[in-house]
């Protein structure tokens, strides 16, 4: 295969898998907590015929923590994460970390999560409050009490930047990097009654979208013309009968 024919089909591949992340946020783009993903990408160089080649690499994913917008709710049981920190979730991955604080109140009173997790504090214990016992007020730092009793406490959770994230249920993500409960909790904290919703801006992704898919018909067409090129050639410097 010539280089030029190479060099297509690898953006062609980068492309179908930029168009398939461009997709998948438009479809969770009402997803509470949901975190928009992209791709980097790379050049990967090659010689060929003693010549540096340029291709594209299949690029690697990644996940956007910028914050979404924030929707009042009136539900005490909602809250919205503000800062950089993150509500835990016991899952059977294990622990994992997501924005969508939609929460409700199991029959035995944990605080689950909208996906039916519980949602632990920051020493990893689940939160308990008591159904009869009246309503459940939540501080702007993540303090659970009801009338004078106070039932725990909301653990919030930073991430490493540098932490690889893989999805998981309930917009959630699990880092390969452990996180630290926060511990300033200056800039960070929560706010009850309000949801955050998803971090994608669907203008943006449709525009990108409209761009991506013109550039993978470009890139179809240098394929096409380096086949005609090549068969071409054959024909021209081939043997003759």
């Amino acid at each position: 295969m010539s280089s030029g024919m190479s060099v297509a089909l690898s953006g062609q591949l980068a492309l179908e898998r930029r168009m398939e992340t461009i997709a998948n946020n438009v479809a969770n783009m009402n997803t509470a907590g949901y975190r928009a993903e992209g791709v980097r990408f790379d050049s990967v160089l090659s010689r060929a015929g003693g010549i540096d080649v340029a291709f594209a690499s299949e690029g690697e994913n990644y996940i956007s923590r910028r914050p979404g917008p924030m929707t009042q709710t009136g539900n005490p049981l909602d809250v919205a994460v503000q800062g950089e920190g993150w509500l835990a979730l016991e899952t059977p991955a294990g622990t994992a970390y997501t924005r969508d604080g939609r929460m409700h109140m199991s029959q035995d009173g944990e605080l689950r999560s909208a996906a039916g997790y519980r949602v632990l504090d920051r020493g990893g214990s689940p939160i308990l409050v008591d159904p009869s016992a009246g309503p459940v007020v939540i501080t702007d730092d993540g303090m659970v009490t009801q009338g004078d009793r106070q039932a725990g406490a909301l653990g919030l959770f930073l991430i490493p930047e540098q932490a690889k994230l893989t999805r998981e249920d309930n917009s959630a993500v699990i880092p390969d990097i452990p996180a630290e409960a926060v511990a300033d909790m200056v800039g960070n904290g929560v706010r009850q009654g309000f949801v955050e919703g998803a971090n994608v801006n669907p203008i943006q992704e449709m525009t990108r979208l409209i761009a991506v898919s013109r550039a993978f018909d470009a890139a179809a067409s240098a394929a096409k013309e380096q086949e005609d090129t090549s068969q071409q050639a054959i024909r021209t410097l081939g043997p003759s009968s």
